[in-house]
């Protein structure tokens, strides 16, 4: 075959992320199929012991494909120097997080089943819709320092153009701080992260050591794109509906499975699988929706940022240096795009700069 290396990368890429999903969707219908769930519950008795078990026999169930995706793989097409023990550090960090928020989400779901009934899953989908919108503010200060250290910039002329190119649209940020991702990843990028008062622009030490200034405000304009157009609210607004159409389509999964299961009701752990799975099958569904309207949010975000900084040579130079140092893939087929693909290729990219300028 044919293929540069951006491309064979991603599509090992990808071909591990299917492998992943599958092996989950096998391991949990095998505990359905077998009675397995059931008999875990009753082993183990309390919904949270119940879920730590499942959550660690996952997790080591699928640590190989992990292991060759997040760390071989970056490794061998020399997108990360990071240590294997550092590796495994961020590993064990971002497994502890998710165990606290599936204990959490089982007990949500619990709690809903009992003051709820049978709208249950509207209970349990507005709780999750919320916890969303908060997660959304608060993860910026919570949970990425986890994983990055992070420091105000030590580069004050560029910090007041940003903030300063911030203030004018009105969606101002506390400060400009230096993102560690070189210790991590050679790939480079930038966000404005937060909500309201915790809205920060973080910017990438991959980023500051390689862009010129005018690219780096080129980058920003197009975050700075999607607050004013507001698109981490409808971006909410969409996981919300999923959330609801999830919590629905498990509440008829379950309804029509569960009793030949031996699953007593919507408050019994061993029906906690058949609960992912049906919402999963949503998400899943759903994806090539959800990547559609990400794309052209991107668009709409690279015409705010060319409009407002006018500097299409500085756009176009970034997209190419942030195409070949993350290895973006150039020429995706159609399918992979709706599929996997939250942003438009490089190439369609650059091409709607230069429409602008001619």
């Amino acid at each position: 075959m044919n293929e540069n290396r951006a491309t064979r990368y991603n599509r090992l890429k990808r071909r591990a992320s299917v492998l992943s999903l599958a092996l989950t969707g096998l391991f949990l219908c095998g505990l359905l199929a077998t009675g397995l769930s059931v008999r875990l519950r009753e082993a183990v008795g309390s919904a949270g012991i119940y879920v730590i078990v499942l959550a660690v026999t996952h997790e080591l169930l699928t640590l190989p494909l992990s292991v060759y995706s997040g760390l071989l793989l970056e490794r061998r097409y020399d997108l990360s120097g990071i240590s294997i023990s550092d590796w495994f550090l961020d590993r064990l960090k971002a497994f502890a997080l998710g165990l606290l928020l599936s204990v959490l989400a089982a007990a949500v779901v619990g709690w809903s089943a009992r003051t709820a009934g049978e709208l249950w899953w509207v209970a349990a989908a507005s709780a999750f819709s919320l916890a969303g919108i908060v997660l959304a503010a608060v993860a910026p200060l919570l949970f990425l320092p986890i994983f990055y250290r992070f420091k105000p910039l030590d580069r004050p002329a560029l910090t007041a153009r940003l903030l300063a190119l911030a203030n004018n649209e009105g969606v101002p940020a506390v400060g400009v701080f230096e993102w560690g991702l070189g210790a991590k990843t050679s790939k480079a990028n930038a966000a404005l992260v937060g909500l309201g008062s915790t809205r920060r622009i973080i910017l990438a030490d991959t980023l500051l050591d390689n862009y010129t200034d005018d690219e780096i405000e080129v980058i920003v304009a197009h975050e700075l794109g999607h607050h004013v157009h507001r698109d981490m609210m409808k971006a909410i607004g969409f996981e919300s509906a999923l959330v609801f159409a999830g919590a629905f389509a498990a509440d008829l999964l379950f309804r029509a499975i569960a009793p030949g299961l031996g699953i007593r009701d919507v408050t019994d752990p061993a029906g906690l699988p058949l609960l992912v799975i049906g919402a999963g099958a949503v998400s899943v569904l759903l994806a090539p929706l959800a990547n559609a309207l990400s794309r052209r949010a991107e668009r709409r975000a690279d015409l705010f940022a060319l409009t407002l900084t006018k500097r299409p040579d500085s756009f176009m130079s970034a997209m190419r240096r942030l195409g070949a140092q993350n290895l973006a893939e150039e020429h995706p087929s159609r399918l992979v795009q709706a599929l996997f693909h939250s942003h438009p290729p490089i190439p369609e990219r650059l091409a709607a700069a230069r429409a602008l300028t001619d």
